[in-house]
Formats: C-alpha cells, structure tokens, sequence
C-alpha cells in the first residue's frame, strides 16, 4: 500500500509540475499571411508566470510588445498602441484563452474551447499536438483555426507554436532556452 501511494504521489506531482510551466526564454517569431509572399521575421525574450501573465519584449523590431496581464491584451506593434478586454471581445478572449492554455501545457483545454480535434504525435523526445478547429460548428469569428504546439517530453517545455488564424495569418513562435 506504501508504494502504490508513493507511486501516484510521484505521478500527480509530475503532471502538476508539467502543466504549471513558467518560461523566461528567447524567442524567434515569423509571420506570414496566406495568399501573400510576405513573410515577417521578429525576436525577442518572453516571461510566461504559468497563469494569466505573459509579456513578449520584442528586441527585432525593438521596442514592440505583447502584453497578457490577467483578461488584459496590450500590444505595441507596427506604431500601434492597443489596449483590449478579453472579457468584452470574443475573439480576444478565444485567442487569449488558447495562447495561455497552449504556454501552459494545457492543450487539451485548448482543444475543448474551440471544439477542435486533436492529433498527437511522439519522436525524437518530443510530442507535437495538432489541434485543428476547422471543421468545429462552433470556432470563434477571428480565432485560431489550426494550433501546433511541440513541448519537450522529458519536462514539459514548449519547443515551437503555431497558430493560424481565420484571416490566414500564420504565427511560427520558436523558444530559444539559455
């Protein structure tokens, strides 16, 4: 009786630990929109607090954010300077849901909010998740349509996200860990 509580104390702590990720890590961002040869390259560092925070300081071009603080999203970006309440907009609040929910480890989340099916593949140590809301009766005007997250297996670290929009632009978001 003494193992087998050790046992699924060890497998609790571990899937608490892994779905509670925080980062502090580079990243490299390219976007691109369907239909257009224009493709957008930006860098920067990103603090994630496993909750409801994510900031995004971009260094290339420098100066631009994206900012989470709780229903909150600031963004700075192209001469731009916005305020938007998750609460208020829908597809704010989707986006917004999705993006911390997939930061987080919790895909799965993710998937039941834009009643999306998921696929999930293994190799090399790592495990990719599509979640695609094409098909979903229910997807959110302005949403994601299509989300790839590939998280490091061993710990849980989110290695790469994509996210294509309704509106066909597509965000390719690489974690550079130091």
């Amino acid at each position: 009786m003494k193992k087998l509580t050790i046992i699924a104390f060890l497998i609790i702590s571990t899937i608490a630990t892994w779905a509670q990720h925080t980062y502090d890590a580079d990243f490299t961002q390219i976007k691109v929109t369907k239909g257009s040869e224009t493709m957008v390259e930006k860098a920067g560092h990103l603090v994630f607090d496993g909750a409801e925070n994510l900031v995004m300081t971009y260094s290339q071009p420098e100066g631009e954010s994206f900012i989470i603080e709780g229903n909150l999203v600031k963004i700075n970006m192209d001469g731009k300077n916005v305020v938007l309440n998750a609460d208020k907009l829908k597809s704010v609040g989707s986006q917004r849901a999705t993006l911390l929910n997939c930061m987080a480890g919790n895909w799965e989340q993710a998937a039941i909010d834009n009643d999306a099916e998921t696929t999930i593949i293994e190799e090399d140590g790592n495990r990719t998740i599509f979640i695609d809301a094409r098909g979903a009766k229910k997807a959110v005007k302005g949403g994601y349509i299509t989300v790839t997250v590939t998280y490091r297996i061993a710990d849980g670290a989110l290695l790469t996200m994509i996210l294509e929009q309704k509106n066909g632009v597509i965000n390719t978001y690489e974690m550079i860990y130091n």
